[in-house]
């Protein structure tokens, strides 16, 4: 009797910390549950959106989540034949890859001459060039704007925006890049002198390849900031034919006070997939390069 209570006891006490466990896994799977219901809860709306047909859409009797008439894919063919939305797209990806090479020539060569050369004030120079990256954009757009107009003549082109971006980009990326290549050991670049490297062998064969994740960091945020903006483009750009997502959209598919709802969410979904796509492929990079530059860059 005795032996059967002392086991019913350790069955007991086993089975306590794996109901615990247990409570612990449903607990996180619910909590993750709602963050990404949270998370895919408006691209659903926007796909069902631009999926409606018109009438749903001001429908007050339909309900605004789900649709009574027949789906269509009448608003993504508005949007592509009516405006010019393939334009804009176009000039959007132009501006941002053009952005992008500019601030990887500038930043990767930038940081690891603030992170390995030794000249007086490379510090102070690098908080100060971190801090012009704070300057809120609404006080730069006036000068920036004089500046493309009566320098690089590149006024209402989309030009002017690469000419512009590249200012908000270059600081705070060339702050991530000395951060990553800080944190680099030294003693690897040091060991490919001895084999008879040049400097510029090593930083090719030994820092670059080491640095992906910092590198495919700033690529990913020069390219998306490029993208988002929407001061500059809105102050330095009016031709249609010239015009980026961000500015052509709104100016184009709000007249007064019609709202083209359909083609407004289309054409925000297209390139929110795009982006989060790319996000996702490059995350573990992304995540990587974030927290090296950021806890070695101080």
């Amino acid at each position: 009797m005795s032996a059967s209570l002392t086991t019913r006891a350790e069955v007991e006490r086993r089975r306590r910390p794996r109901g615990k466990h247990i409570r612990k896994r449903v607990l996180l799977y619910l909590a993750l549950a709602f963050y990404l219901f949270i998370a895919c809860f408006p691209v659903y709306y926007m796909l069902v959106s631009t999926l409606k047909n018109d009438y749903d859409l001001i429908d007050p009797n339909v309900n605004p989540f789900w649709f009574k008439r027949p789906l269509g894919l009448e608003h993504f063919v508005y949007l592509f034949t009516q405006t010019h939305f393939p334009t804009w797209a176009f000039n959007t990806l132009i501006v941002a890859a053009c952005v992008l090479g500019i601030t990887l020539l500038v930043c990767v060569p930038g940081g690891y001459a603030l992170a390995r050369l030794r000249f007086p004030g490379a510090q102070n120079f690098a908080i100060g060039m971190f801090m012009t990256y704070l300057v809120p954009p609404i006080l730069l757009f006036l000068p920036l704007n004089q500046l493309v107009a009566n320098v690089f003549n590149v006024v209402n082109t989309r030009w002017a925006l690469v000419v512009v971006l590249p200012t908000i980009t270059i600081p705070f990326c060339i702050w991530l890049m000395m951060g990553f290549f800080k944190q680099v050991p030294r003693d690897l670049e040091e060991a490919a002198w001895v084999d008879g490297c040049t400097r510029w062998q090593a930083v090719r064969r030994v820092m670059l390849p080491i640095s992906i994740p910092g590198i495919l960091t700033v690529a990913i945020f020069a390219f998306t900031l490029a993208m988002q903006d929407f001061l500059y483009a809105l102050v330095m750009i009016s031709p249609s034919a010239e015009k980026v997502i961000n500015t052509g959209v709104p100016t184009e598919l709000i007249r007064g006070d019609v709202y083209f709802w359909g083609e407004l969410l289309a054409a925000a979904l297209i390139p929110g997939l795009i982006v989060a796509f790319v996000y996702n492929l490059f995350l573990d990079y992304f995540i990587e390069g974030v927290t090296g530059g950021a806890l070695a860059g101080h």
